[in-house]
């Protein structure tokens, strides 16, 4: 699946981790494990890849219910891209932290002050800003 998910092209990319998404829905635990490596490969696409696959409520896909109710199981695939360069990589994971507050908006929250502290970057500030960008 890998090679999939480094394609070139976008469209091979989501169909990847959409033809994943029934098994990763069954076993989110042992795919975020499989998916750790993942996201410290040097390229970006593998690094969303992992993250995008795992979203707790996927746009065109089933919801995790694990991943919506402990989004803190994630937290490890997370912390690995809290503070990516690739804008791409930073969406995804806004995104993701985006439908994990929908449902435990408090986790995302203190999560967010953390990659706050620990990384004080700008990538980490757009990760944030963007992840709440519903809270009111």
């Amino acid at each position: 699946m890998r090679v999939f998910a480094d394609d070139p092209h976008f469209g091979v990319r989501e169909w990847s981790w959409l033809a994943l998404r029934p098994h990763i829905v069954k076993n989110p635990l042992e795919t975020i494990a499989l998916l750790q490596p993942w996201v410290t490969d040097p390229s970006a696409n593998v690094r969303r890849f992992a993250i995008e696959a795992t979203r707790p409520r996927g746009v065109w896909s089933a919801h995790i219910k694990t991943l919506k109710e402990e989004p803190e199981v994630a937290r490890n695939l997370l912390d690995e891209v809290a503070s990516d360069s690739s804008r791409y990589v930073q969406d995804s994971v806004a995104n993701w932290l985006n439908d994990a507050w929908k449902t435990n908006p408090q986790w995302v929250d203190d999560y967010c002050t953390s990659i706050l502290c620990l990384h004080n970057t700008k990538e980490a500030t757009y990760i944030a800003k963007r992840a709440l960008r519903n809270k009111k």
